[in-house]
């Protein structure tokens, strides 16, 4: 055999052996809720209709004890980097679309490290980690394709806020979807990805849905699968969760249809907790979003499908959002990078073992005011807070037979590390019972260990708005290209 035949035998086999690595590594779809609820499922809610998201629930894994932060960028900012948000900059409140800053760029997004395992990366829905430059934006960031937003809050029929659109097919303005909402749209793109996917490569589809986010709004025949709920905001957002949940089930529905469901790995979960003043409910934890209480922290989250072994049953192992980012690259057969906060529990979940992460930091914020909670800590059953915690505080049970509105309880904000709150999470995780008095001791190792990680924090990325961000420069468009 000449030389020139025995290259060609050798390229073919090579070729053979990537498609054989590929078609084994699973796909990956994680979807994302913003501001759903710990309540505001069927599995925890019998109320609640959402039959696809409880299906996904009952033949997977439940998350008991996975955690996010209280806050939206705060969270994704985790999910894509690995890192606790006060090292990165990212821990006070969200970017506003005004700010001139984004996510460092130095760090690595999980997209970037599944294109090296050779996948298909993907997004559709909702960005919300700066967009100032386009070096920010989704397609600079690992993503193959982008459909979606870059801010938050704007309407889900005509995508825009303060008149002006927020909506990108890829880097170019979305402006044909008007009076489209926005959860259709989102399961559309994802089922045209899902049918386009060239079958040979693996796929990861990162799904942020709009749903169930403020503005408050959901078409009418959603809104009508309530009829029992007198409460019409309370009524209106269980309509936007049942929407949300016949997007996910479309999604799940196409990748049966293509053939990608047996080897696909699902994760869903929530940002932050839900925000009570918008309807949302996380009885009986206490608090809600803005909160580093649980309420706003302990995240309404599942797994589901390819290479889990212990399925329908709950995992009570601890874990954080910055997780998920070295889990799903070691789910994808990589391995996940050291250097990073966050560590894989893949093989923890998957057969059902203990968690090795033993503490987390809820939040440490010094930008003043800290609204979205001081400073807190997990370490084993243990949680400190330490100053204000945010609001609004309580405990409450869904709106459901009051056409009135909750009145919430707010603390009054006070500057610095007091008051001090301890708590057994494991023995009282609706945080009733207050420990601080009694056991002075834990409250000295806890506030030793924050200020263990105060050392690392770095200051909060927050600037002034800055007038160059103005859409009207380009052409009535929220727009990357001004810092």
């Amino acid at each position: 055999m000449d030389s020139e035949m025995t290259e060609k035998y050798i390229l073919v086999f090579l070729s053979i052996l990537v498609s054989c690595e590929a078609t084994q590594r699973p796909n990956i779809v994680f979807i994302v809720a913003d501001d759903l609820g710990w309540n505001d499922v069927g599995f925890r809610n019998p109320n609640m209709k959402t039959p696809n998201i409880d299906k996904l629930a009952a033949e997977g894994i439940i998350f008991e004890s996975a955690y996010v932060q209280p806050y939206c960028s705060p969270s994704r900012t985790a999910f894509m980097s690995g890192m606790f948000p006060f090292k990165v900059g990212m821990q006070h409140k969200v970017l506003s679309r005004v700010q001139p800053a984004c996510v460092p760029l130095n760090y690595t997004f999980l997209p970037q490290e599944l294109k090296k395992l050779g996948y298909a990366t993907h997004m559709i829905g909702k960005w919300h980690l700066g967009f100032c430059k386009w070096e920010c934006t989704p397609t600079y960031r690992g993503f193959d394709s982008f459909f979606g937003y870059y801010g938050a809050e704007e309407d889900y029929f005509n995508h825009s806020v303060g008149a002006f659109l927020d909506y990108r097919d890829n880097e170019l303005p979305a402006w044909n979807y008007t009076g489209e909402y926005s959860a259709y749209t989102f399961a559309r793109k994802a089922v045209d990805v899902i049918n386009q996917h060239n079958v040979s490569q693996p796929l990861f589809m990162y799904l942020p849905y709009q749903s169930v986010h403020a503005p408050i709004e959901v078409p009418e025949k959603y809104f009508n699968m309530y009829p029992n709920v007198l409460n019409h905001g309370r009524r209106t957002f269980s309509g936007m969760v049942s929407a949300l949940d016949d997007a996910v089930g479309n999604v799940t529905k196409a990748l049966k249809e293509k053939g990608l469901f047996e080897n696909t790995l699902i994760l869903f979960t929530t940002d932050n907790g839900g925000p009570l003043e918008n309807n949302a409910n996380n009885w009986p934890l206490r608090g809600g979003k803005h909160t580093i209480w649980e309420g706003g922290t302990r995240g309404t989250s599942l797994m589901y499908g390819a290479g889990l072994k212990k399925t329908k049953t709950t995992y009570n192992g601890m874990m954080h959002a910055v997780d998920w980012k070295p889990t799903l690259v070691s789910a994808a057969g990589g391995t996940p990078d050291r250097s990073i906060d966050g560590m894989t529990h893949w093989e923890s979940i998957r057969n059902g073992l203990p968690s090795s992460r033993t503490e987390f930091i809820y939040n440490l914020d010094d930008f003043e005011p800290a609204t979205e909670g001081h400073a807190g800590i997990r370490v084993g059953d243990y949680k400190l807070l330490m100053g204000y915690p945010g609001a609004p505080d309580g405990w409450y049970k869904p709106n459901m037979n009051r056409t009135r509105g909750d009145v919430f309880d707010n603390l009054i904000y006070l500057k610095g590390d007091s008051p001090v709150h301890l708590y057994n999470i494991r023995e009282d995780p609706t945080e009733h019972n207050d420990l601080a008095a009694k056991m002075t001791d834990m409250v000295d190792k806890l506030r030793t260990r924050i200020d263990y990680y105060r050392k690392q924090m770095v200051p909060a990325l927050f600037p002034p708005p800055d007038p160059a961000s103005f859409p009207k420069q380009f052409g009535n468009v929220w727009s990357p290209g001004w810092c």
